[in-house]
């Protein structure tokens, strides 16, 4: 027969599991009540769509309604931004936050908006290290002598980019000043076809996410030089931080969340436990891994305040380099 104390155990249990899924409700019992809209301000694929649906999916099994991720590339992140800043702030649509948005602060003069007052944060998602990678056929095998070539040979090399104003772009721009050389700056729609074209010797290097890039310098068909934060990163582990031979050289690509401002606190911090768990997860934590990517832990406060830097850091970046979307 079993004892009163095993069968109390065995309720306890039971209770807690059927619980679980609905947990998070206290506070606001009625969200989410129906489907909740995830905007990824860039065309479908890469590592924006991949981190989107890992965390949809992970929030649609734990809250019971579908996270639904939308598309809506153009203008630099702008149009899918400003879609979700401008809706009713209840929690039902929601921005893939990141670099892009920091950057924009200070590089369109022409936005409608001002992201700061006009966002929520919520919670990071994830943070991806940027990698110099040249031809394979530049004879550099190292940050210090892509430097004394590029100024051994000024104005005959160039970098190509993502597309103006990207933090692939800026982070060029950024080394350029710190390291005191010059190279042509080529904008591409996408790291693809820039990276297609350092592989075939027209353009000499890119800074590109490591995400898109490290497969090809595995397979060898690219040198990585070093990358752009100052830690190595776990899928490249052998390139070495560009600060290593550039002190004070940092930048990355960040992956967030946020909601229209005003958004009721209780759905906030619902919203940021359970991203916080997903990142903590070991089948998500895996795939991100598998991307570059370093899970972005903390509270709607930190994540905040990590914008608040980053559209500092960028401005700073910006008003360097003299550039501004005309």
């Amino acid at each position: 027969m079993m004892s009163r104390r095993h069968f109390l155990q065995i309720a306890a249990g039971a209770g807690a599991a059927l619980a679980a899924p609905r947990a998070f409700a206290i506070g606001n019992p009625s969200y989410p009540s129906r489907s909740v809209k995830w905007v990824v301000p860039y065309a479908p694929g890469g590592a924006t769509d991949v981190l989107s649906r890992l965390i949809c999916q992970r929030l649609s099994d734990r809250l019971g309604q579908s996270f639904i991720v939308e598309n809506k590339p153009g203008a630099g992140g702008n149009i899918g931004t400003q879609a979700v800043i401008t809706s009713t702030p209840d929690g039902y649509t929601l921005l893939l936050t990141s670099t892009a948005n920091a950057i924009n602060a200070s590089f369109d003069p022409t936005l409608p908006y001002d992201f700061a007052k006009s966002i929520t944060p919520v919670a990071g998602v994830a943070r991806i290290p940027l990698v110099l990678v040249v031809n394979n056929d530049l004879p550099v095998k190292s940050v210090a002598d892509f430097i004394a070539y590029a100024k051994a040979n000024p104005g005959k090399m160039s970098i190509a980019s993502s597309g103006i104003g990207t933090s692939l772009h800026l982070s060029g721009e950024l080394f350029k000043s710190m390291a005191g050389v010059q190279f042509t700056h080529v904008p591409y729609r996408g790291s693809a076809p820039g990276l297609t074209d350092v592989m075939s010797g027209q353009i000499q290097g890119m800074f590109d996410n490591v995400t898109s890039s490290f497969e090809l310098v595995r397979a060898g068909k690219l040198r990585a030089l070093g990358v752009t934060t100052r830690e190595r990163s776990d899928i490249l582990p052998d390139v070495p931080p560009i600060a290593d031979t550039l002190a004070g050289y940092e930048t990355s690509s960040f992956y967030g969340v946020g909601a229209p401002f005003d958004t009721p606190r209780e759905i906030v911090d619902l919203l940021n436990r359970e991203i916080d768990m997903a990142l903590s997860d070991a089948g998500i934590k895996a795939r991100i891994a598998e991307l570059g990517a370093i899970p972005l832990h903390g509270n709607p406060g930190e994540f905040g305040g990590m914008l608040t830097a980053e559209t500092e850091r960028w401005r700073k970046v910006v008003e360097l380099s003299g550039i501004r979307k005309e």
